[in-house]
């Protein structure tokens, strides 16, 4: 299941993203996208910087899990159909037993750099080393 349209920027600590809100997305209710979803577009996007990191190092892709989110709030309970949706993962840090922290914002696509977020939150994830590489299983 991916929901992102695009990745479109990736450096050593941050990863941007699209998400288009389509009525024919997975998700999609009457009165547009719930803001939940965006929990789901920032874990994509992590989940794309670092597969987009591992290939680039010639290494293999390795799932990593979403343990949970703090914090995350939006000023909409649904974004409507037909917007574009900019989806930024910042890393806060990696402990040395795989927990990951990552901030997440979103905002509309035209929004001015300054404006206030559509959402935000933070994400902890963790990459096992005992799960498979993706493909080798």
């Amino acid at each position: 299941m991916c929901l992102l349209a695009q990745l479109i920027a990736v450096d050593d600590d941050s990863a941007t993203a699209t998400a288009l809100t389509q009525p024919e997305d997975l998700f999609a209710e009457a009165a547009g996208i719930p803001a939940w979803v965006g929990i789901e577009w920032i874990a994509q996007t992590v989940a794309a910087w670092g597969g987009y990191r591992a290939a680039a190092s010639g290494e293999p892709v390795t799932p990593g899990l979403l343990l949970g989110s703090r914090r995350y709030r939006s000023r909409l309970a649904h974004w409507p159909f037909g917007r574009e949706i900019v989806v930024v993962a910042s890393l806060d840090f990696v402990a040395d037993n795989g927990v990951t922290q990552v901030s997440g914002r979103l905002a509309w696509r035209d929004d001015d750099e300054g404006a206030e977020p559509l959402a935000e939150g933070t994400l902890t994830l963790y990459r096992p080393d005992s799960l498979p590489a993706l493909g080798d299983a």
